[in-house]
This record gives C-alpha cells, structure tokens and sequence, in this order.
C-alpha cells in the first residue's frame, strides 16, 4: 500500500500501517467495527470442509482483535466450466455453516468467474475500544499462549502428495476449521496485553509483528511448542514443505537467532505457513492460569505457553 493516497481519521484506530489482522474503526466511546477480508483457494479436496475452513480463517481476524464477528458476506470466484453447482453449493454451505455457528449475520456477497476456485469472506465486528487486541501492547515478563499446534503447511503438502493418512487429514482439517472464538472471551476479560492469529508469516513471522510494534523480544522454547502431530517431522524430512513456509523461513533468519540446538525441522515448523491457525497471545505472568482456563472454557484446544518476552535486544525473537 505504499504511495497510495491515505485519508487521515483519528477514528481509525488500526490501519494496515501496523500489520493486525483486521482494520478497527470508532463508532462511539464503547463501540468500534472491525473488519477484514480473506480468501484462498482449495487446501482440502471436500468442497464442504473447504468452505468450513476459508470462512473459519477470514473470522479469525475479527477474533485476533478482540472482536465478536456480526455480519459476513461471501468472496466467491469459480470456474463454472469446470465445477457444477452442486459442489460450488456445498463450498458455500460449508461457509454458511460456519458463519452461522459463529452467531454471526450472512448478508450476501458476490461471485465472479475464474480460471481457480476462489472462496472467502469478509467480516465485519464489534469490539469496544479499550478491549481491542492489537500486535502493540505487550511488555517484557508477558507469556505467551498458543492455541492450535503448528504443521497444517506441512501435513496440506503431504496430502497432496498422497503420504499422508485419511486420520491425520481429517485431524488437521477439523483444526482449522475451528472457530477461534476464544479471542473475544479472553479480550472481554481484559487479560491480553498484545496478540494475534498465526496464519501466512508463520509463527514466527506473527511473531515478531507483536515484537516489533511492542518493542520487545520473544524468548522461545522450541520443544515446548507444539505440533499436531510427530509425523510432521518426517514430512519434512521428505521435502514436504510449501515454498511460503521456506520463504517464510528465509526471511525468520534476517530477525532471530537460532540456537545451534534447534533442529532445521523444527525451525521449518516454526515458521511454518498456517491456515486458520490458533492465536498467540501475550499476558502477564500473574494473569496467565486465569487467561488458560478462560480460553479452554471458551472451547480453544490448547492454550499452551511457549515463551515469554524480555526487553527489546538485538534479535527481536530468540529459539533456544
């Protein structure tokens, strides 16, 4: 967006300068709108879990915010030539679904032709205006909290390369198909400082958003982040790595160190590309066991700690 013409208003009070997950505009004192847009083609075979997935994915950014999802309208591109209605009827079914078990409103949306399947949505919340999880906000002795484990890039590749089994498909399929609903019970409860979802950039590119708009770094553990499944380590041992997760670690190099201990797998999961992946969310240390059981409550599978933030040094994010 450089060089485009930018309209100066106070009341937007998140932007694309910052990279948050979603643009956030006041309304009033207690209300401000959040919203978003997210598409992608195919990643499962399923025209039915596909539509669940990228609607799941373009909600998680209202959530990342703190936000409670209200409307949706559906992005849809497709090749007519190629799919008949019944199937691009399931892909929006699947949308729809999800939607609606988000409690949120589908008022429409638009379709287009195209040579590749296309399908997403745009998203519009609420979120009160001193509830808002952005990427700036967290301090040194803050945890970090991870929801989903890592490796739907990886585990995506080896699907379609016929290696993976039907169990492990529709393990990683259900995961992110899961709403990431617990973002907005744990910004009512005023208990995260920064956060986000860990989508394209990978861990550790979403990482370092926070840590860069923060101005602190991320201490990592590495075996104490989780993956869904051991399997991934082989897959990528077998070269099952797609090109965004290999460009997303190219570019993790530039900005963290890497202890010698960390394995070249485990520092490809790491900077793995997800789709609808978990949140990470920065605490406080005192706050941390209430922030858990809060997200657990609010049906998040995990909400494991996987480091904690020091003051800003030389590495904005440091693997041991």
């Amino acid at each position: 967006m450089r060089g485009l013409t930018h309209l100066s208003d106070p009341d937007l009070l998140i932007g694309s300068a910052s990279s948050d997950d979603a643009a956030v505009y006041r309304i009033s004192d207690d209300l401000a709108l959040v919203q978003t847009l997210d598409f992608f083609t195919p990643i499962v075979d399923d025209p039915y879990r596909y539509g669940q997935i990228a609607a799941a994915n373009s909600l998680s950014d209202i959530y990342a915010m703190g936000g409670r999802p209200v409307t949706a309208m559906n992005i849809v591109a497709v090749p007519t030539d190629l799919l008949d209605l019944d199937t691009i009827n399931q892909i929006l079914k699947g949308g729809a679904d999800k939607v609606a078990e988000a409690g949120c409103s589908l008022a429409g949306g638009h379709t287009v032709q195209n040579p590749e399947p296309l399908y997403g949505l745009s998203v519009t919340g609420f979120v009160h205006p001193s509830k808002i999880i952005s990427n700036a906000g967290a301090q040194p002795g803050d945890v970090l909290l991870l929801t989903k484990p890592l490796g739907t890039g990886i585990i995506s590749t080896a699907i379609k390369r016929g290696i993976s089994s039907e169990e492990l498909e529709e393990k990683v399929a259900a995961q992110m198909a899961r709403l990431n609903e617990p973002g907005s019970a744990i910004a009512a409860a005023g208990l995260t400082r920064a956060g986000t979802d860990v989508t394209g950039f990978g861990l550790l590119g979403h990482l370092s958003h926070i840590c860069r708009e923060s101005g602190v770094t991320a201490e990592i553990k590495a075996s104490d982040v989780p993956a869904i499944d051991p399997v991934v380590f082989d897959f990528i041992k077998q070269g099952c790595v797609p090109g965004g997760s290999r460009e997303n670690l190219r570019l993790a190099r530039e900005f963290t160190s890497f202890s010698p201990a960390v394995t070249e797998e485990l520092q490809v999961l790491l900077a793995d590309a997800q789709t609808s992946g978990g949140l990470l969310l920065a605490v406080r240390a005192s706050d941390a066991d209430q922030a858990r059981e809060i997200l657990l409550e609010n049906g998040a599978t995990m909400a494991t700690a996987i480091g904690e933030l020091t003051g800003a040094g030389e590495h904005p994010v440091v693997i041991s």
